[in-house]
Formats: C-alpha cells, sequence, structure tokens
C-alpha cells in the first residue's frame, strides 16, 4: 500500500510547484483517480462487444428489403456516420483543452459540461428510454432462441412430422425470472469477465450463421436475391416501401454504441490524449464491424433470397445440423441475460440515486440490511433496490410479450435512438466544443449531415411503426405462437 502514499504526496507536491505533469502521478490520473491502463485494443474489444450484438441476427431480412445495390451501400453509409460522428463525440471527452481540459466521466456529463440547460434534460430521457426499449427488445430476441432450440428439437424427435408450433410466454417469463435474480447484484455491469463471455458468445453465432449461410450458397450453387431487393409482386408496393424503410432502422440498430462511448473513452490511459487513442479504436471496431455485418447480411440474402426471415437463425430452422443452430441459439442466449444488465444497470442506478436524494430519510429506500452468507462477504440487501429492480422487469416481461415483434421493435429502437445519440448530440457538442461560428461551411456541412440523418430516422420510425400496425391486425395479446 506504501506506493498510494507516494502517489498522493508526490501529486500534493506537484500541485504545490503549480505544474501538475500529464497523467498526474505514478499512480494517479489528473482527476485523482487510479491510473487507467485502457489501450486501442481494449477500447476497440468494448466497442465490438457492445456493437456486435442482437443487430446482427436482422441484417439479412434488412439486406433483403433493400437489395444487392442499397443494402450494401446503406450499410457502409451507416458505418461513415458513426466513425465520423464518434470521433466527434471522443473529441468532446475534456471540456476546454483536449489533453488537460475537465473529464467528462459519462455522455450525460459531457452534454451538461458542453450544451448544459433542458438539452441535459432531453439528452437523459432519450437514453434512459432508448435502454428501456434494448430491455424489452432483448427479451424478444432470447424467447426467440429458446423457442428455436426447443422446435428443432422436437421437430428431430418426430421426424419432421410435427411442425411444433408453440407459445413464446414461458420463455420470456424464465428470461424474466433470471433476470430478476442477476438484476440484484449491484454493479453487475462493471463484472469484468462478463465482457468476454459477451465477446465470445456474439462471434460465436455471428460466426455459426455466417458458416451456415456460406453452406447453404454452395450447396445450392446459387446466390439468391435481385439487384433491387423483394419485388413487387411478392409484396406490394406500400410494403415495399416500409420495409424499405424499417430496413434503415435495423441496420442503425446494428450500429448504436455511441451511448457508451464516453465511458469506454474513460477507460484509456494518457498521454497519448485520449481522443486520439479513441479515434483509432473506433476506427479499428467499425471497420471490423463493418466487413462482418457485410459478410452476415450478404451471405444472409445470398442463402434465403427475398425469404430471408427476421432473424437469421431461426430460417435454418429445421436443417441439418441442428445441434450446430442449438449452440448458436443457446450463445444468443447467455450473450442477451448479460448484456440485459449491462444496459439496465445504469438505468437502474440513475433511479436509485434520484430516489435516495428525493427522500434521504426513508428507510424503505436508503437503508442495507447485511444478509450473512458462509464464505462470501455479506449481501446488502435494499429494499428498494429489490422491489423497484423486480417491477422493471416484470414490466419489459409483460411489455415484450404484448408486443413481440423482433424486425419492427428493433427497428424502432434504432430509429428513435439513432439521430439524437449518435448525431445530434455529438454534432452539437462538437459545435459549442471547437467554438465554430454560425454559417461558416464547417457549421453548414455539420447542420447538413444532421439533418439529413434525421430526415432517415424519421423514415425509419414509421417504417417500423407501420410495421407494428400491420402485426397488430393479425394479432391476439399474450397468445403468439411460432
Amino acid at each position: 500500500m506504501g506506493d498510494d502514499g507516494a502517489g498522493r504526496n508526490h501529486q500534493a507536491f506537484d500541485l504545490s510547484i503549480g505544474v501538475l505533469p500529464q497523467g498526474g502521478s505514478k499512480c494517479f490520473d489528473d482527476d485523482g483517480r487510479l491510473k487507467r491502463s485502457g489501450t486501442v485494443w481494449t477500447a476497440s474489444a468494448h466497442i465490438i462487444t457492445a456493437v456486435i450484438g442482437s443487430g446482427v441476427l436482422s441484417l439479412a431480412w434488412a439486406t433483403a428489403q433493400l437489395g444487392w445495390v442499397a443494402g450494401p451501400v446503406v450499410m457502409l453509409m451507416f458505418s461513415f456516420v458513426t466513425y465520423y460522428t464518434s470521433s466527434l463525440l471522443a473529441a468532446c471527452y475534456r471540456s476546454g483543452d483536449p489533453v488537460n481540459g475537465k473529464r467528462n466521466y459519462t455522455y450525460m456529463d459531457a452534454v451538461r459540461s458542453n450544451l448544459g440547460g433542458f438539452k441535459v434534460k432531453i439528452c437523459g430521457w432519450v437514453q434512459y428510454l432508448n435502454l428501456f426499449g434494448v430491455a424489452i427488445g432483448y427479451t424478444i430476441a432470447s424467447s426467440i432462441s429458446m423457442m428455436a432450440i426447443k422446435r428443432s428439437n422436437c421437430f428431430h424427435a418426430s421426424g419432421g412430422k410435427n411442425p411444433c408450433h408453440m407459445n413464446s410466454n414461458p420463455y420470456m417469463i424464465a428470461f424474466g425470472v433470471v433476470e430478476i435474480i442477476f438484476s440484484q447484484i449491484p454493479d453487475f455491469d462493471q463484472l469484468w469477465w462478463l465482457s468476454i463471455v459477451a465477446a465470445v458468445m456474439s462471434f460465436t453465432y455471428s460466426i455459426i450463421g455466417l458458416a451456415l449461410g456460406i453452406a447453404k450458397v454452395a450447396e445450392t450453387g446459387k446466390i439468391r436475391g435481385s439487384l433491387t431487393g423483394i419485388s413487387v409482386g411478392t409484396v406490394t408496393q406500400t410494403q415495399k416501401i416500409w420495409g424499405s424503410f424499417q430496413a434503415l432502422g435495423d441496420i442503425a440498430f446494428a450500429y448504436s454504441y455511441s451511448l457508451i462511448l464516453i465511458e469506454i473513452q474513460d477507460t484509456l490511459r494518457a498521454p497519448p490524449a485520449e481522443s486520439k487513442t479513441m479515434r483509432k479504436a473506433t476506427l479499428i471496431s467499425v471497420g471490423v464491424t463493418t466487413l462482418f455485418y457485410m459478410l452476415c447480411g450478404c451471405m444472409g440474402y445470398a442463402a434465403f433470397g427475398d425469404l430471408s426471415p427476421g432473424n437469421l437463425l431461426t430460417g435454418f430452422g429445421f436443417y441439418n445440423p441442428f445441434w450446430l443452430l442449438d449452440i448458436a441459439n443457446a450463445a444468443i442466449v447467455i450473450h442477451l441475460v448479460g448484456a440485459y444488465q449491462v444496459y439496465c444497470q445504469p438505468l437502474f442506478a440513475f433511479v436509485e440515486k434520484t430516489a435516495a436524494e428525493r427522500f434521504p430519510d426513508s428507510e424503505f429506500i436508503t437503508k442495507d440490511i447485511k444478509i450473512p452468507i458462509p464464505g462470501f462477504r455479506p449481501y446488502n440487501l435494499n429494499l428498494f433496490r429489490l422491489v423497484w429492480r423486480t417491477i422493471f422487469v416484470i414490466m419489459t416481461t409483460l411489455i415484450s410479450m404484448l408486443l413481440p415483434f423482433f424486425n419492427d421493435i428493433v427497428g424502432l429502437l434504432g430509429a428513435l435512438g439513432f439521430w439524437p445519440l449518435t448525431v445530434y448530440f455529438p454534432v452539437e457538442m462538437y459545435i459549442s466544443q471547437m467554438k465554430i461560428p454560425k454559417w461558416s461551411t464547417r457549421w453548414l456541412c455539420l447542420q447538413i449531415l444532421s439533418i439529413a440523418c434525421l430526415i432517415i430516422s424519421i423514415a425509419a420510425a414509421s417504417g417500423s411503426i407501420a410495421g407494428i400496425v400491420l402485426d397488430l391486425k393479425s394479432y391476439k395479446p399474450f397468445s403468439t405462437a411460432y
């Protein structure tokens, strides 16, 4: 422990001279926190883990809506916008000076110090609504995967005679129960091994999906699909338009990670300046992700053509090797159990902090009850945490059971989160940080980018809402069977 003291004295000594060297002391950074150790590679790994999630699975469907020309072009366009706005956002990690300015630890902090006032409230609402939506999307996706395992086994057991229709509710409830248990672990999102497990799982199922797509193309010997996507005989003209719009939302969702970019940047060591390292990490990870998405989306489309399913892995449903599909679907479920917590814990923490500030004297909210666990540290049971997190999980599970439309929900989430969080706030913060004058060429270009993305977002959201309305016409609540 001697180093700590030495570090502190060393830091205090430097302050007294009035010069704090870049990076603070040997043990502490310039903000007094322990030395950060992150590098380009750890940051890239974090981003790739965050980005390559269940969004991959809807890409073949999205490519089928847009066709062989527009599909890849739209993916490239989204990847470019994501890369560009992420590097704008990375420049806002420190306020004022890019090397020694005050650090912002979260996305909200960056908005607060660069824009302030009412915009912080809007940003908070959009961010937390988006996280709530992600929880619903993940519940639906995991139930689809659990059912795919059950169905393929049942189908093989009956020798392919039984179509094995089943209800999705028990699977959603099972997922909810698991999440209720995990959500009681405080700071679950900080468990380092979780990220590694999630990364391994997401690569497992994406690669299996990709491999099966390639195998199917090799087996039939022809690449399916057309230059313009699904043809207007298979669907009506309006369905084609709405489908294309919804595909934009699905692709946007597959790229969304700006929410956690600042938090990832906060793990990086300096020098070199964090924004430089982050720009490299963004380039590497967006490059890897785009390549991967192109492969998954295009091979899936080549394998299934116009009939590409909304969730790639359910499309191979009744083929051999069925155990391989079971592994892929199990990997999705394991990944989503962890990802659900990583996304919801910030929301839990926010609500609990707000409640404790509102009612500081309430024992229900602030009191911890210590429960001894033999062989481990005692567990702190907080009644408010127990009740509120349980209610939250039950709510997301109920909404998932009411609206089990994976593609539409994914498209809607992507559309709602894309413009404000990935484009609007980073652009506005960058303009205020770099003090770019109004009506200058740079200012105009950034605003044009922002407005173009807003139009895409509105189109994608309307496509998804149209999809949900269509689904609701032929739908009875709580009785969705596949």
